[in-house]
């Protein structure tokens, strides 16, 4: 089952990912694509794992994410992929010429792998599309990949969740066997 979370900054998605995976049994992986490249990014991933229970296991992997998931999904019953906007961010500084058509074709084969499974996926991500168009090309470059890979893998997911102030609200839920 494929369940995207997204939201704002600090808008709770990272949270709630972690209260949707009690629904899911077996081992437990946290997929994480960020970098401690500095001091405050390193503060910032302790304290997601000081919010997580003691069985998650740990796979950090910033660009080959599908892949990494694939391999987590051959023993895990529950799988939390945290964050896709990270991760596009990652593959555009790995990747000049990476664009819209990238970011959707990676999106999708995440969401088939996660489709392909029994356990459960749980992708968090952030709303990009609410905000002002920034004044720079790579910010746009940025939001327009952020912003495809989100809409392809909402269009995949059995469920979507919006995470405001808090506050969940579910945007999708397929019906079982849909």
């Amino acid at each position: 089952m494929l369940i995207l979370v997204t939201g704002g900054s600090r808008s709770g998605k990272s949270g709630l990912a972690l209260a949707l995976a009690k629904r899911f049994s077996g081992p437990r992986v946290f997929l994480a694509t960020a970098q401690a490249a500095d001091e405050e990014m390193r503060q910032r991933i302790e304290a997601h794992r000081t919010a997580r229970s003691p069985d998650w296991s740990v796979v950090e992997e910033p660009v080959q994410v599908a892949e990494r998931l694939r391999e987590a999904l051959m023993t895990a019953g529950t799988v939390i992929v945290d964050c896709v906007t990270i991760w596009i961010s990652n593959l555009i500084l790995a990747d000049e010429s990476f664009g819209e058509r990238d970011a959707a074709a990676k999106a999708e084969e995440l969401a088939r792998a996660a489709r392909g499974s029994r356990s459960g996926v749980i992708v968090v991500t952030n709303e990009v599309g609410s905000g002002v168009v920034p004044d720079n090309a790579l910010a746009r470059r940025f939001r327009d990949c952020a912003g495809r890979a989100n809409q392809v893998l909402a269009r995949f997911a059995h469920e979507v969740h919006l995470c405001v102030c808090g506050i969940p609200i579910t945007v999708k839920r397929e019906q079982e066997g849909e």
